[in-house]
């Protein structure tokens, strides 16, 4: 079982683990409209950002910097995924001015979380999602990074590098 911290204390992921090299699931998110949005299948590439709520600090600016770095991405589409109701993403996104990136929520049935093994099970957290970062191209994962401390902001520089230099299937991690 997967594991990662919250604030020192290791809490468990459940779910399938999804590695470097590994066909995407493809699964549906809510979309702040409660329309459906397609993680995984899309020939597109696909950068899924995975963060336990926007409504936190850490949360928030992440979702900022993708925000401001998806506009200068070409080609590629920015998913957010969290367990937020679409309702409050949609506060979000119009308080934040979030217009470059989509906010998908997996509050139904956690599909998302289970199928990409970052559900958290244990702890203060349980049943949100850990912090982590997938980079899908061509239906491949050619990057992942589940944040070791959920309370800390992810390698950002890795994962847009990731997005810019490989092709399908490099194998990047």
């Amino acid at each position: 079982m997967a594991t990662t911290m919250l604030k020192g204390n290791v809490v468990n992921l459940a779910g399938t683990e999804v590695n470097v090299g590994d066909t995407a699931p493809v699964v549906n998110v809510v979309a702040q409209d409660l329309s459906n949005v397609q993680v995984g299948g899309s020939e597109k590439t696909q950068i899924v950002v995975v963060v336990p709520s926007l409504d936190t600090p850490v949360c928030a600016a992440e979702t900022r910097r993708f925000n401001e770095e998806a506009a200068k991405i070409e080609g590629a589409e920015v998913i957010v995924v969290s367990m937020d109701l679409p309702f409050a993403m949609k506060r979000f996104c119009t308080t934040e001015g979030i217009e470059n990136l989509t906010v998908g929520s997996d509050f139904r049935a956690k599909e998302f979380a289970n199928a990409y093994g970052v559900l958290i099970a244990d702890g203060a957290l349980a049943g949100v999602t850990c912090r982590a970062i997938f980079v899908i191209k061509g239906g491949q994962v050619t990057y992942k990074e589940i944040c070791p401390e959920i309370t800390e902001e992810p390698n950002y520089n890795a994962a847009l590098s990731a997005v810019l230099s490989c092709g399908t299937g490099c194998g990047c991690h």
